[in-house]
């Protein structure tokens, strides 16, 4: 599910990237692999594991960002022969085998199981593997042939899946394609059917999703541009902050619903099969969905109560800078999702992730996700009618743990990225006032019992800051304020306002 995104572009000098340099120490973030991984990284990339059944004549291609090296997913698009009334799909997945290259208990294994993710600050990433592999060998790059896990997904006139196969197979891929070409070639009319399927795949599994009450949230990318050409001049050492929003195309979120799609199989399988681990999602508290409330009213968003958070969703226009930062606070929804295993058919009392509106699994990114080669290997064991490796089901256990605390650093660092960058977008504005609204009040309370501490959301720029009471003067939750920025220093002061 997303994330907020940050991208900053600027020298490496700049005074916002030394303190995400800063960040990563103080967040104890590994810079490097240690040598012994490195080694068998490099010894497992001349030499994985390969499988025998060959499946390199069928035609993959990527979609990801144009400057991605470390490609998981290929596909391929077809109509779906001997389909009932001559309808229906068929969408062939290919996913990296890690399971390939990295040998359970080694010093490589015992690595990724430490880092569990990849890690995403806005000047770049923290990598679950060695660049040999996630960037090279294990890579689904244009022109090489790759161990993959091959997904093939049969689905009828509506889109719904009615048949599902999925084995190791060598693969592929043909192109490597960007978002925004995709989005041109299928605009345009030039795209060939198995590209041109992408949007009447997506549509047809968006409207199921409308059907079963799932939500997709297409979140805006943020790009943070640190320019040295203060009012149109140079001026070496001096650098601006420019705020960006970059919204999704729709082929993001054509590309988005074939993941999708393959989780929820991932999860039917593993389901049917009795063993597993799932990504669930209980309903948001009523709290939660109250504080996205107070957050439209700031933006000035329209939500009649009558409307379901699902419908006010699917209305809003991520190009619009005030859908985008309401678009960015509804991942807090998100927040209380859980990797739950069950073993020997005992299912969970939840199998469902509240967003998904159904069962799901994270099976489709396994380079950045320790959770999707163990997803991978119980999948394939279902199908195969055999048994699943004694590897993953010796690490089932711990993997929720291990997945909560890789999850949790990502939070962290999330959250202080938006920090610095905020601090910084508003260093230079420390004294001016601000239009803001209240959106959550903390325990903080005078005698009174009145609130002296909460969130403000600012109109413009889209940030958000504690604002703290002037002698014990309760803070209007749900209201309009004006306030004083009364500190912003990246990596020193995170924003913070009073009422003006």
């Amino acid at each position: 599910m997303p994330r907020r995104h940050l991208r900053v572009l600027g020298a490496p000098e700049a005074p916002l990237r030394a303190a995400l340099r800063a960040l990563r120490g103080e967040l104890g973030v590994p810079d490097a692999f240690p040598l012994q991984v490195l080694v068998e990284a490099e010894h497992a990339a001349k030499s994985p594991r390969l499988p025998s059944y060959d499946a390199t004549d069928i035609p993959l291609f990527t979609v990801d960002p144009p400057t991605s090296t470390d490609l998981d997913q290929a596909m391929h698009l077809s109509r779906r022969p001997g389909a009932v009334g001559g309808r229906g799909y068929r969408v062939r997945y290919a996913i990296a085998d890690v399971a390939a290259f990295v040998t359970p208990g080694s010093a490589l294994d015992a690595e990724t199981h430490r880092r569990a993710t990849t890690l995403y600050f806005p000047d770049g990433k923290v990598p679950l593997h060695p660049a040999c592999l996630s960037e090279g060998a294990a890579s689904l790059l244009p022109d090489h042939t790759r161990p993959a896990v091959l997904w093939t997904l049969d689905l009828d006139a509506d889109g719904r899946t009615v048949g599902i196969d999925v084995r190791r197979a060598l693969v592929r891929s043909r192109a490597k394609l960007d978002y925004a070409s995709v989005q041109k070639e299928i605009d345009t009319g030039t795209a060939e059917e198995p590209l041109a399927l992408l949007k009447e795949i997506g549509h047809l599994r968006e409207r199921l999703e409308v059907e079963r009450g799932g939500i997709s949230l297409h979140v805006p990318e943020q790009e943070i541009v640190e320019r040295d050409d203060i009012g149109g001049r140079e001026t070496p050492g001096a650098y601006a902050l420019e705020l960006a929003y970059r919204a999704p195309l729709p082929a993001d979120t054509w590309n988005a619903h074939i993941s999708l799609l393959t989780g929820m199989a991932a999860a039917e399988l593993m389901l049917g099969g009795g063993t597993g681990i799932l990504r669930t999602l209980p309903a948001a508290p009523d709290g939660a969905v109250g504080r996205l409330r107070r957050t439209a009213t700031a933006l000035r968003i329209d939500w009649p109560h009558h409307v379901s958070y699902a419908s006010l969703v699917r209305a809003l226009d991520p190009h619009e800078p005030r859908h985008a930062a309401f678009l960015q606070e509804c991942t807090t929804l998100l927040r209380g999702a859980h990797y739950t295993v069950f073993r020997d058919g005992a299912l969970p009392g939840i199998t469902t992730h509240s967003a998904v509106a159904a069962p799901y699994a994270h099976c489709t990114a396994p380079l950045r996700r320790l959770v999707d080669r163990y997803t991978a290997e119980l999948c394939l064991a279902t199908v195969a009618g055999t048994p699943a490796p004694a590897w993953v089901l010796a690490a089932l256990d711990p993997l929720p743990d291990e997945m909560s605390g890789g999850s949790r650093l990502a939070g962290r660092v999330e959250r202080e990225c938006v920090d610095l960058v905020e601090a910084a977008l508003l260093g230079d504005r420390v004294g001016e006032v601000f239009d803001g609204w209240v959106v959550d009040v903390e325990e903080e309370r005078n005698g009174r019992g009145e609130p002296t501490s909460g969130i403000v959301q600012l109109e413009s720029p889209a940030v958000i800051g504690r604002v703290d009471a002037r002698d014990g003067t309760p803070l209007p939750l749900g209201e309009r304020l004006r306030v004083r920025l009364t500190q912003a220093e990246p990596g020193v002061a995170k924003v913070r306002f009073v009422p003006a």
